[in-house]
């Protein structure tokens, strides 16, 4: 009952805000007549086919207009004017910071008449002057990823790499949870991260945070190169990812992903296998509220780890140094190839049971013994955690 209770205000919780759109395309032309003639006085209207959100624009003295502030999708563009033919284009795809230029020309005749126009293709960015590489929701669904980071898929950028030997790899929500990514030669604290528009960066090391978890995630777009100058105080690259949103159609989906010790190779330094089961699992869920005019959205993803690895190491007395001697751990082979000599008044590395202090025995006593002649033992630290 309380996963359920948790879940409904996890969904409702983003009833609201769903219903506020991000800046993040644009679509902008020039509308004219068959001669080439300037048309001022159009009406432009662009229409979100999956929301029916629609945003419209009447054309200037150059018969130029500008729809700004759209969500990603895809679209459907008319324009109008008395004494032409309505014009209808389809097959718009907008993506995360693209601003395609869609000119129009607009033949002679009645209102009712409608030219239809598909286009098949993604529109040609003719305005930005940085480079950029979009990760689109078949990737980030389609592609492995070690612990479902989204954050891995930077790296399709082709000039990113990571600045850490230690992969990419951590909690999507315990500090430190991501590692510095370079972008086109820039350094790991260089590239903002945007989600929906809002400040994703850690605050402390300035290096990007977790992005939403792939099936929560539409898409995002790693930009380098002159970028806009909102994004100047960072010099590196911008990552602008967006969530996805509900629309007329009711989607969801349920997942659930399993890593078994069973599954796995033991670590060849290790006595016995890690005894790692991990679990995640979760699902989305979106639809209307009023067809046309408000929707909902909600993701929930829950990580459950339970692990022990065995291949911890450290070094306790063996029964020989409890006994004062002190030959073995001393020699080369206990020491890198040097050997250690107590000095006076020791004698060959040996000393009187009698010489320890008392105290000190009594937490000896208290550790387990090492078989291994060096003192060398492993042990297990229980790693079990659960992540929302």
């Amino acid at each position: 009952m309380y996963r359920g209770l948790l879940l409904c205000l996890i969904l409702a919780v983003p009833a609201s805000a769903s219903a506020q759109t991000v800046a993040i395309a644009q679509v902008s032309g020039v509308v004219v007549d068959e001669s080439g003639g300037a048309l001022p006085g159009v009406e432009v209207q662009v229409t979100q086919t999956a929301t029916g959100l629609t945003r419209f624009a009447i054309t200037g003295e150059r018969g130029e207009y500008v729809l700004p502030n759209l969500p990603v999708g895809p679209y459907k563009l008319t324009a109008q004017l008395q004494g032409f033919s309505v014009y209808a284009q389809s097959g718009i795809t907008l993506q995360v910071g693209s601003s395609p230029i869609i000119n129009v020309t607009l033949k002679v005749g009645a209102l009712n008449e409608t030219v239809t126009v598909s286009a098949a293709t993604t529109m040609v960015e003719v305005r930005s002057t940085g480079v950029g590489t979009v990760v689109t929701e078949e990737q980030l669904v389609g592609l492995p990823l070690d612990g479902r980071q989204a954050s891995q898929l930077v790296l399709l950028a082709g000039a990113a790499v990571t600045n850490s030997t230690n992969g990419m790899i951590g909690s999507q929500r315990q500090y430190p949870s991501a590692v510095a990514i370079s972008v086109a030669g820039g350094t790991g604290n260089s590239t903002i991260y945007l989600v929906d528009g809002a400040f994703n960066n850690d605050p402390v090391m300035n290096i990007g945070q977790p992005l939403p978890f792939p099936d929560a995630l539409q898409e995002f777009k790693v930009e380098s190169g002159v970028r806009p100058a909102r994004y100047g105080i960072y010099t590196g690259a911008t990552v602008n990812a967006v969530t996805k949103s509900g629309t007329n159609a009711l989607h969801g989906n349920v997942f659930e992903f399993l890593r078994d010790h069973r599954f796995n190779a033991i670590n060849r330094f290790a006595t016995k296998d890690d005894g790692l089961n991990r679990n995640q699992y979760g699902g989305t869920a979106g639809g209307p509220i009023r067809q046309n005019r408000m929707f909902f959205f909600g993701a929930l993803q829950v990580t459950r780890n339970r692990q022990r690895p065995s291949d911890s190491t450290a070094f306790v007395p063996t029964a020989a140094m409890r006994a004062g001697d002190f030959t073995q751990v001393a020699s080369a082979e206990c020491n890198a190839g040097r050997a250690l000599t107590l000095p006076p008044p020791f004698v060959d590395n040996r000393v009187s049971p009698t010489a320890f202090d008392p105290i000190a025995m009594k937490i000896v006593n208290k550790l387990s013994v090492a078989t291994d002649p060096c003192g060398r033992v492993t042990f297990a630290v229980p790693d079990n955690n659960d992540e929302q």
